[in-house]
């Protein structure tokens, strides 16, 4: 999809990718941006719309839905990530709620403006989402989480003109990655690469030199393979009803 002209809508745009992204789709021209975040946020560029929106509190995701009237492209941008071990369920829950949860019912909020426009989601994951790193398990288990659900979503939605696409991102250069001396993509080349993906209809995008490494291996395994196999199970009955809602 090329976002000329289009209304795209960026949780988690105070800052670092996401604010990249509000930056990136206002020079590919899109109409409207709206940037959803948790406190105030300054732009002086007039198509940027600023939504008070945290991922975790279902109000606010009501709210901003109501201020919305057409949406071309989600992004789902919002996310933690804390250092832990599995020893404290608190934590844990924390990354479910904003990774997961948090990008499942924004989602689901905004999809009816999205069928209308026959639109895009675009789900920022991680490579962890495919095999973990040790020293951030819990985040790694809720972008796990989150990438079966962009799976399963997008075999849901294939037949009723709603695109899903997966965005596995390496060491962008984040506040998050700011203690480890590793080769680290800029927010800004991250950006561009997840609109390019999205550009070229890419189920999973790899928007930067680290996950470009994996990226042949992943569309030609067995796994990829098997999403495929999968996703037709799903009832032609339901992919239906949900197309007539």
């Amino acid at each position: 999809m090329n976002i000329t002209d289009k209304t795209v809508l960026i949780t988690g745009a105070n800052r670092g990718i996401g604010l990249a992204l509000v930056n990136e789709a206002l020079r590919r021209g899109a109409k409207r941006v709206y940037a959803g975040t948790r406190g105030t946020q300054q732009n002086a560029d007039k198509r940027v719309t600023h939504l008070t929106l945290d991922v975790t509190y279902a109000l606010q995701i009501k709210q901003a839905a109501g201020e919305v009237d057409t949406l071309d492209v989600l992004i789902n941008n919002a996310g933690i990530a804390i250092y832990d071990d599995l020893s404290n369920s608190d934590v844990i829950e924390q990354h479910m709620a904003v990774n997961f949860f948090g990008m499942l019912n924004v989602t689901r909020a905004f999809l009816p403006l999205l069928k209308r426009s026959k639109g895009a989601i675009v789900n920022n994951l991680s490579m962890v989402a495919l095999a973990p790193l040790p020293i951030i398990p819990a985040y790694s288990i809720s972008k796990a989480a989150a990438f079966s659900m962009t799976q399963s979503l997008r075999a849901h939605l294939a037949g009723q003109g709603v695109t899903v696409h997966a965005a596995f991102l390496g060491p962008i250069d984040t506040d998050m990655n700011r203690g480890f001396n590793i080769p680290k993509a800029s927010t800004e080349s991250a950006a561009q690469g997840i609109f390019d993906g999205l550009e070229r209809a890419e189920e999973e995008i790899f928007p930067d030199p680290t996950s470009q490494q994996i990226a042949e291996g992943w569309r030609t395994g067995v796994a990829k393979a098997l999403e495929h196999q999968f996703a037709a199970f799903v009832p032609q009955s339901a992919a239906g009803a949900a197309a007539a809602e």
